[in-house]
């Protein structure tokens, strides 16, 4: 704390106001100095009714006391606590070191209060109100307080750095000139970042954020119609867990439990662009409730996010995009109802170790969330399902995605292939149902049987053929690269001669079929 420099410290300086001398002398003792007049309609300080000279004080005079002021009365410490003050003037303390403990309720600035450069241990300002708040690479050892303030031109805490707490709850901050509400970039805070409930009428501009524990955002409201962002933050490190869940109204802040009785929910609510891009967070990312609506142009972007555990647990965007492009998650909590529509969710390369669905989410629908994500064929997001599933003992839902695959693929197909597409389908699904082959196998030995009884077969030599076994010539036919011993000894003409060929064909695409599925099985195992 500055203490002055010999008797005359102590002084009252001669320009000041009675109400200026009752602060400096409140200063000295470390007390609260309350200008309230107890009338909740005239001590607002974002109503319309005027403060007059009874409770203004000049910015350069609280300046004085912060910077250079003068010493505590004995067995007090000073501090600048006010209560329902309008401070005239521009508050500038660019570059200074501030000691004393600050405190300012309820107060009013006239004029934006400039703090860039400025060190402070704390400093709390709640519910004032304020045009701007401009500090830039502001320092602080312990807490920034703003709960409860109204911004009309934004913030500015570019490269600031806060030693614990920054606290943002239920303040409302309007846009400057450039559209930010809240520019914030290179800001590092050593432990939470609360903004609960928080209403912005812009950009908030979080890039290269770091944060020490976790960031809320809970039951906030992000506005931002006039450019592509209302959230931007790529680059953003937070420690622990961000929180785009809902809070209480009349209630204390949730903290994931059920309200009490009387408490109105406040959701999360986005409308504008949200920018997560190559963020990291510690334990999770928390979409519970959440709601956002883009336009056609807008997206919330989580490209390349890497997190233990992302909860995608909102409601559906109506319009815009989801990318999940390069994002790596261990858990994926979601929902079936959370997800975007077909062409409005991308995932090229999404990797995430454990599905957890809240509430029913059955394969069909699983299968469409993929097939959303992959306006043309891509089988990463299908083999990466089929993992995911087979690694959590699910090895027939599994077999299903793989068999989606190869019917999407199929798609891509020409014409000749796409019909021995269908035909293996139809037969073998693909030999992810080699079941089906021996059924197949069984029906056309059958068949060939029976029609082999009553065909003509002469012997292409006289003396050296088998006995005719129309059973074995039939199998003969349906195994290839096996030979039983009947086909190359016997003639056979006309239609009995396409009737061999159609055999043989279907003999290879079935031992081709399940073959591929053999190996697939010999290669899960």
């Amino acid at each position: 704390m500055t203490q002055g420099a010999g008797p005359r410290a102590a002084e009252l300086p001669d320009d000041l106001t009675a109400v200026e001398t009752g602060m400096w002398e409140a200063f000295r003792n470390g007390s609260v100095y309350d200008l309230s007049h107890g009338d909740a309609l005239v001590d607002d300080p974002h109503g319309g009714h005027p403060w007059g000279p009874e409770r203004s004080v000049r910015a350069r005079v609280v300046c004085r006391l912060l910077l250079d002021g003068p010493p505590a009365l004995a067995g007090r410490v000073s501090s600048l606590q006010l209560v329902g003050v309008r401070i005239e003037d521009s508050f500038d303390l660019a570059g200074g070191t501030v000691v004393p403990y600050v405190e300012l309720r309820r107060c009013r600035f006239e004029r934006e209060v400039l703090l860039p450069e400025t060190r402070f241990t704390t400093l709390r300002m709640v519910d004032c109100a304020l045009p701007r708040l401009e500090a830039a690479r502001l320092h602080t050892e312990g807490d920034l307080h703003l709960p409860r303030c109204r911004f009309l031109r934004g913030i500015r805490l570019t490269d600031a750095q806060i030693g614990t707490d920054l606290l943002l709850s239920q303040a409302v901050v309007h846009r400057d000139r450039s559209g930010r509400s809240i520019a914030a970039d290179g800001l590092t805070v050593g432990q939470d970042l609360q903004a609960e409930m928080l209403e912005s009428h812009g950009e908030v501009s979080l890039r290269s954020a770091q944060v020490g524990v976790s960031l809320s955002l809970r039951g906030a409201r992000l506005l931002n119609p006039y450019t592509r962002y209302a959230l931007n933050a790529p680059r953003l490190t937070v420690e622990r867990t961000l929180y785009f869940t809902p809070a209480g109204l009349g209630g204390p802040l949730l903290r994931g439990t059920t309200p009490p009785q009387g408490t109105r929910v406040q959701r999360f609510e986005c409308r504008g662009g949200v920018r997560l891009d190559d963020g990291r967070f510690g334990d999770a990312v928390d979409f519970e409730q959440a709601r956002f609506s883009f336009a056609d142009d807008q997206e919330l972007s989580l490209r390349r996010v890497q997190t233990p555990e992302l909860r995608f647990l909102g409601e559906r965007p109506a319009r815009g995009r989801v990318v999940l492009s390069g994002a790596r998650v261990v858990n994926l909590m979601d929902r079936a109802d959370s997800w975007p529509g077909p062409g409005r969710l991308h995932m090229g390369g999404f990797a995430y170790e454990t599905l957890v669905p809240r509430g029913p989410f059955p394969l069909e629908k699983r299968l469409r969330w993929v097939g959303a994500a992959t306006a043309e064929y891509h089988p990463e997001p299908y083999e990466r399902l089929a993992a995911v599933l087979r690694a959590g003992g699910e090895d027939e839902d599994a077999r299903e995605v793989l068999l989606a695959k190869h019917r999407r693929r199929r798609e891509t197909l020409p014409l000749a292939a796409k019909l021995v597409g269908y035909a293996q389908d139809w037969t073998v699904a693909y030999g992810y149902r080699p079941g089906r082959a021996a059924v197949w196998m069984a029906v056309l030995w059958a068949a060939g049987t029976v029609a082999f009884s009553r065909a003509e077969h002469p012997p292409l030599k006289s003396d050296e053929h088998p006995d005719w076994n129309p059973a074995l010539y039939a199998l003969d036919l349906l195994l290839p690269v096996i030979d039983l011993g009947q086909v190359g000894f016997w003639q056979l003409r006309g239609g009995w001669q396409w009737l061999a060929a159609a055999l043989i064909l279907l003999g290879w695409v079935l031992a081709t079929t399940v073959t591929a599925g053999a190996t697939r099985l010999l290669r899960r195992n």
